[in-house]
């Protein structure tokens, strides 16, 4: 992107409505960008207006776009309303998943599918339709886990489903590199947020805290400085999985 900056681009944040990805979209449109707000479901809806509003009262446009992402016909719509409403598209985040904590021999098929739908077809094929449909000098943005640095039980799906998404942005990077576009991911830890706590047991929470800076859990503050750097400054990086989580996880 020209000069580096959010002003005046135009943002698709694919979960945008709350959490990380409602913060994400409400600092990115202080830095004057347009936001496209993509929630899944009714439940999310109040929300994901709330953060239109948000928006919009920063001086900035948004819309909203509720979509099913595991169905291609539905990522390609979100990018159809990026176009639409504002012109094209400049930046893409995906900040989308979906977490169990189970063992192996207690999965069922049915979670299996669902899991992998989630966390690694929806990801595919939202960085293929970012790449196809995003301007050039363009910036693609996913949002894994530091679970993939870790040796654990309990999140075969989750982690194995957020796994492939590594090899995904190391192909986009190159296959998208000619046109400027930079495809890169974040691993949060454990964050602090609803979707972490159903998954865990009080005890297993302090220790999760235990094992990164300040026992502490990541928190949305922490990362999305990180999502705008490689929005703006931060362009030269490209196919690589950062990991954000006080030293919970390195490798």
């Amino acid at each position: 992107m020209t000069g580096h900056t959010l002003r005046d681009k135009v943002a698709v944040i694919a979960g945008g409505a709350k959490n990380l990805g409602g913060l994400i979209s409400t600092t990115f449109a202080d830095a004057g960008a347009k936001i496209v707000i993509h929630y899944h479901g009714d439940g999310s809806q109040a929300d994901a207006e709330k953060t239109a509003d948000a928006v919009r009262a920063a001086g900035s446009r948004a819309v909203t776009v509720q979509a099913d992402l595991t169905r291609v016909g539905e990522v390609r719509r979100l990018f159809d309303v990026a176009v639409d409403e504002f012109g094209g598209a400049d930046v893409a985040v995906n900040t989308t998943g979906m977490v169990l904590r189970k063992p192996i021999l207690e999965t069922t098929e049915a979670e299996y599918d669902t899991m992998l739908a989630v966390n690694a077809k929806a990801a595919y094929f939202f960085l293929q339709e970012a790449g196809r449909r995003l301007n050039d000098h363009g910036k693609i943005v996913s949002l894994v886990t530091s679970l993939l640095a870790a040796y654990t039980d309990g999140y075969s799906t989750y982690a194995g489903g957020k796994a492939p998404l590594e090899h995904f942005t190391r192909a986009a990077s190159k296959e998208f590199a000619a046109r400027g576009i930079s495809v890169t991911n974040v691993a949060p830890g454990p964050m602090d947020t609803p979707f972490f706590y159903p998954q865990e047991t009080p005890e297993r929470v302090e220790f999760h805290k235990s094992q990164a800076l300040g026992d502490q859990l990541t928190k949305i503050e922490d990362i999305v400085p990180l999502v705008r750097f490689l929005a703006t400054d931060g362009w030269w990086i490209t196919g690589q999985t950062i990991f954000a989580n006080g030293g919970y996880t390195t490798r």
